[in-house]
């Protein structure tokens, strides 16, 4: 199994792991497969997913042109990783829109 914290600390140094481990158990599944674990932000699909599954339902969000940036500045942030890690690309939406708290249990 990958090492989320690690990769998350690449892009947030001071990632919260309660949040982290919060994410990992949020995809589950998700997460076993290479495939589901990486987010492609070259496909419109997938960032359509992540947008509406994500961002809408999860974070409960209904500004789409603040998320549709909010998506642009984090596929800008990992534009030189090859795999762009899904709890990597959760955990700094989430951070962006400060709503970690939806991941750390209390």
């Amino acid at each position: 199994m990958s090492d989320w914290l690690a990769d998350v600390k690449k892009y947030a140094p001071k990632a919260d792991e309660a949040a982290v481990a919060g994410i990992v158990k949020y995809l589950g599944i998700a997460l076993r497969n290479r495939d589901s674990s990486l987010v492609s932000f070259a496909d419109p699909e997938e960032v359509s997913r992540v947008k509406k599954n994500f961002c809408m339902k999860k974070l409960a969000l209904t500004d789409e042109a603040a998320i549709d940036a909010a998506l642009a500045k984090v596929a800008a942030a990992l534009k030189g990783d090859r795999t762009k890690n899904r709890v990597t690309v959760y955990y700094l939406l989430a951070e962006h829109f400060k709503k970690l708290d939806l991941f750390v249990k209390k």
